[in-house]
């Protein structure tokens, strides 16, 4: 079970992203509107942001490691 610890890194990783996000978002708005921002659609706006962040990191980790295999090694060139 060496999967566990990464996984609860990872996910307590995502939602301090996510709370940082939401605060931000929530305080942020609150100053620049003319009227207040809901934490509600904050936190909603929030995990749109950081999902569509993860799921990019993880595009470009795959990609990355796709790119890596098909390279020639040093003996092969």
């Amino acid at each position: 079970m060496t999967y566990k610890p990464r996984r609860l890194r990872v996910a307590a990783s995502i939602i301090i992203w996510w709370s940082g996000v939401t605060l931000v978002l929530w305080l942020l708005l609150g100053q620049v509107g003319n009227e207040p921002a809901g934490l509600a659609q904050c936190a909603a706006s929030a995990a749109y942001m950081v999902a569509v962040g993860e799921a990019g990191d993880w595009v470009r980790r795959r990609w990355r490691e796709r790119r890596g295999r098909n390279r020639p090694g040093p003996s092969q060139r």
